[in-house]
């Protein structure tokens, strides 16, 4: 699994111009899944979300987690572009980029595990729907993480 995690001021996710998930403070989350990712890929990059220390403390300093902030919260978003090859040519190769039948469980696992994590339901995009997304990075700060790249 891939992820994009974007520390951010406020993002939304719209669907036909309407909105459908919208978060303040917290982090915007990008997933992509490919077809080698197993329960153990969420597990560990649900528990990297919740420990990873890149808000500020009092001092200005990015020292705390999200689960050490006051009402920040999670918008996830399926995004199976994170897995595109770009290795040969000019258009993006999708083939490691998993098929809905193993993405969207997984997708939906990820969903879950981190809502029981940070105690409450997280709003989520739409899986497999064209999306608008919207955000203010904070920082800017963003973060790629890939579970298969850990060791």
């Amino acid at each position: 699994m891939r992820i994009v995690i974007q520390k951010v001021k406020q993002a939304a996710v719209a669907i036909n111009g309407k909105e459908v998930s919208h978060i303040g403070k917290g982090l915007m989350i990008l997933v992509g899944v490919e077809n080698a990712d197993t329960d153990a890929d969420v597990d560990w990059l649900c528990h990297k979300i919740m420990a990873l220390r890149i808000f500020d403390d009092e001092n200005g300093v990015m020292n705390l987690s999200i689960a050490q902030v006051a009402g920040a919260d999670i918008l996830l978003v399926s995004q199976f572009t994170l897995m595109a090859s770009t290795k040969k040519g000019n258009r993006p190769s999708y083939i490691r980029a998993s098929r809905p039948e193993h993405s969207e469980p997984m997708y939906n696992m990820m969903a879950e595990k981190l809502s029981e994590m940070i105690g409450h339901p997280i709003p989520t995009g739409r899986f497999g729907a064209l999306m608008d997304v919207s955000l203010v990075n904070d920082g800017p700060t963003t973060i790629i993480i890939d579970s298969h790249l850990k060791e």
